[in-house]
């Protein structure tokens, strides 16, 4: 079995968020940390340890949206499920998220031919499912490929890629999918085009309208994820566990993509 890891990592030199969300990692070395242990064992010299060697820690100051991670219904609106449930019921957090949704068959469209704000169809998705030959199942992992994905580590990252519609989104909810993902900062198109469409309509509704189609049905997506160039159309499982966070709109994961060779 090939592993491919589709996570990007938590780093300080890559803008991988705007700047009011970007994460931080303060790094404290083995010489900086003999004051750690003398907590535990007062009388401790450092000469005392292997080479004077102490432990490495790290601090770290982030989001839960930061890195590769998984987006909870929560994070999209308080209630979810209003096309099912009269009323809706309330948004389920990251600790609540069913983990069978989290390790599935994996689905890859291609939508690096859209530039960059590009705002996905329900058409597009229906061409791109025939062009893989692909009936969407239950459950089924569906992964977008945006020109994101090669501007990682570039600063236009956050700015680069298409986002999924309401319409394209609800298509692939009311089939079944409960997990999907990009390659790009956010489900939605990069805001930086958004506000150009709003201003140029007035229409509101335009504002993460990817997002808040789960509003409508509950779903989870992955954002920043990595390497999905590697990915096959189809014929191959994700693993996305989110780390558990009680009652928290979304949680970091180590997605993993597995091919059988």
């Amino acid at each position: 079995m090939r592993l491919i890891d589709l996570s990007i990592s938590i780093e300080n030199d890559v803008i991988s968020d705007p700047a009011l969300a970007r994460p931080h990692v303060d790094y404290i070395g083995h010489d900086a940390t003999l004051d750690r242990i003398q907590a535990f064992f007062p009388d401790l010299k450092a000469e005392e340890l292997p080479d004077g060697k102490c432990w490495a820690i790290e601090k770290v100051s982030l989001t839960t949206h930061n890195g590769t991670h998984l987006d909870a219904p929560y994070h999209f609106h308080p209630t979810m499920n209003h096309a099912i449930v009269e009323g809706g019921e309330r948004a389920w957090t990251i600790d609540e998220i069913p983990l069978d949704w989290c390790f599935r068959p994996g689905v890859k469209f291609d939508f690096r031919h859209f530039e960059d704000g590009y705002v996905a169809t329900r058409s597009d998705i229906e061409a791109e499912l025939q062009r893989i030959g692909h009936s969407l199942k239950p459950y089924d992992i569906v992964v977008v490929n945006t020109r994101a994905g090669a501007r990682y580590g570039n600063d236009d990252y956050v700015n680069t890629g298409c986002g999924i519609g309401r319409d394209a989104t609800l298509l692939l909810l009311e089939a079944g999918v409960r997990i999907t993902g990009t390659d790009g900062w956010s489900w939605d198109a990069p805001f930086v085009h958004t506000v150009k469409r709003v201003n140029e309509t007035g229409n509101k509704a335009l504002i993460w309208e990817g997002h808040k189609a789960g509003r409508e049905r509950a779903y989870c997506h992955l954002e920043k994820l990595h390497r999905l160039d590697e990915l096959p159309a189809t014929g191959f499982t994700i693993c996305c566990f989110p780390v558990k966070i009680r009652a928290a709109s979304a949680g970091w994961t180590r997605a993993v993509a597995m091919i059988d060779s």
